[in-house]
């Protein structure tokens, strides 16, 4: 059950965060350097409880790496989406109270354009971070959550312009709660997000699992 609270407490500040800095008149500089700095903070906070997953796209690349419990895999999605909606309505509750009316997230102007940014963002985030957990010897990479909140946060420069960026379908369904995007904008993240995890643990797999 720990670990389960772990990923809703991790899921919960990273929507959190999202949803409150989108009041940011600078929304579109900000959000990547503080949602990097803020998984960064997250990962080091649970990974040795949990694994510091916080997206059902990193549960996913895990399965097909063996790495996972089949119960596990059930559950932690679960946490993770139970965190970001209830994120999702504080957030939106606080950003009233401040007399903020409305979130800003990008729109989907192109579906296929959209795809593959999410697509493209989640194989790094996934693939940098399945290369930093685990070194030769089984030990921790010591810069393993500063690697991967910096590849969020670059990436997030990168495309979020073309797809919001969000590169986890949990906090994609916790951006429809808080107003941030329409819920038919949902297929763009299960598909972008799912598939590029699953590139990320097949590349790996096949390049990398030596270090395993």
């Amino acid at each position: 059950m720990k670990k389960y609270i772990v990923e809703g407490i991790g899921t919960f500040f990273l929507m959190f965060v999202l949803v409150l800095v989108s009041n940011n008149s600078d929304y579109s500089t900000v959000t990547p350097l503080v949602m990097g700095l803020t998984l960064m903070s997250m990962i080091y906070e649970g990974e040795h409880l949990s694994g510091a997953h916080y997206n059902p796209a990193m549960t996913l690349a895990l399965l097909m790496r063996g790495k996972m419990d089949r119960n596990d895999t059930f559950y932690y999605p679960i946490a993770q989406v139970t965190g970001v909606l209830l994120a999702a309505v504080l957030g939106g509750f606080l950003l009233r109270c401040g007399f903020a009316t409305d979130t800003h997230m990008h729109v989907h102007k192109n579906v296929i354009c959209s795809v593959l940014a999410e697509f493209i963002g989640t194989f790094a985030w996934i693939y940098v971070a399945l290369n930093v957990s685990t070194l030769k010897n089984g030990s921790k990479n010591p810069n393993f959550a500063l690697a991967t909140g910096f590849t969020v946060a670059a990436l997030m420069y990168a495309v979020g312009g073309i797809s919001g960026g969000l590169f986890n379908p949990a906090l994609a369904l916790g951006a429809v709660v808080a107003g941030m995007s329409r819920l038919g904008d949902i297929g763009v993240y299960l598909a972008g997000d799912l598939l590029g995890a699953a590139a990320a643990a097949t590349v790996y797999q096949l390049v990398c699992l030596e270090n395993d």
